[in-house]
């Protein structure tokens, strides 16, 4: 019962995060689930098996609130299902360990990239005007997909820093895009384990927590991610990747740093991140101020 129990937290706060920083849902639940299960198939068949209903209910909380893009939710979204059925499929055969490192050294290097960006300069004052387009978005969604029911999670950590950095989309857009398409990639990939594994391996009891959890979160992350400045909201994001690769890498064969160099790394990490939400809200207040300012002057100038 206490499992149970603990799961539908992490359920809760793993969806709670996801839908309003648009990653870590799969993340979290897979490593908890492996901390209690040897068997990797079967912890990311549990989660997209949650994520199923999660996702149904985040992507329509999004659509209320106005988040969501739904040509960039076809466009990324089919690719997406299609590396995800395949990777969920073949994980018994494949070994993502090798490749984890080299995907977590790109992911950490867009992360760097949008924290400095959002922390220093925000959204650009114009933003680029063209749309995203198939020849970006079906490569990004086969990947995306693939890397996702391999490693139990990694949609949104591919998918979301990936279109953040073209510019194209405003933060709140591309989160809720990428949360709506991640449906079809969790039916896709479910539809994969439940042919490669069958049931037996599966405990439906989790799954339902894990649900439950997730939808409670679901629509109160979609406000969130709507009343979050886009400045925060980045060096948000930016930050989680940072710290979620950063963690990665130094776990990998790679470094296989030792504990107390890991754990070293990631105070500096989070107190980093830290102030760079900080700057990050503070320059957001001083904008907000002098829009505030400016009004009664353009009311004068009419």
């Amino acid at each position: 019962m206490r499992t149970l129990v603990l799961l539908g937290l992490v359920g809760f706060a793993a969806q709670l995060v996801d839908g309003s920083l648009g990653m870590a849902y799969g993340v979290t639940s897979s490593t908890l689930l492996l901390a209690v299960t040897a068997n990797p198939a079967a912890a990311s068949a549990t989660v997209h098996l949650s994520e199923i209903g999660t996702t149904l209910v985040s992507g329509l909380s999004h659509w209320r609130f106005g988040n969501v893009d739904w040509k960039v939710v076809a466009k990324i979204g089919v690719p997406g299902a299609i590396g995800a059925f395949a990777g969920a499929t073949f994980l018994s055969s494949l070994s993502t360990e090798a490749a984890a490192p080299v995907m977590s050294l790109i992911l950490l290097a867009l992360g760097v990239y949008l924290l400095v960006r959002f922390t220093l300069r925000g959204l650009p004052a114009r933003r680029d005007p063209r749309p995203l387009g198939r020849r970006f978005l079906t490569p990004l969604g086969l990947v995306a997909g693939f890397v996702d029911s391999t490693g139990g999670g990694g949609w949104g950590p591919v998918g979301t820093p990936a279109i953040l950095a073209s510019g194209r989309m405003e933060p709140r857009k591309v989160i809720g895009s990428i949360d709506t398409s991640e449906f079809i990639v969790a039916v896709a990939a479910s539809a994969g384990f439940l042919i490669g594994l069958g049931t037996e391996n599966i405990d439906f009891a989790w799954v339902a927590v894990l649900l439950a959890g997730g939808v409670v979160a679901a629509p109160i992350a979609a406000w969130l991610v709507r009343v979050v400045p886009p400045r925060v909201l980045g060096s948000a994001v930016g930050g989680m990747i940072v710290l979620t690769n950063g963690r990665t890498i130094l776990r990998s064969d790679w470094v296989d740093a030792p504990g107390g160099v890991r754990a070293a790394v990631y105070v500096v990490v989070a107190v980093v991140w830290a102030a760079a939400l900080a700057y990050s809200i503070r320059a957001h207040l001083r904008q907000q101020r002098a829009v505030a300012a400016a009004e009664p002057e353009l009311v004068r100038v009419g």
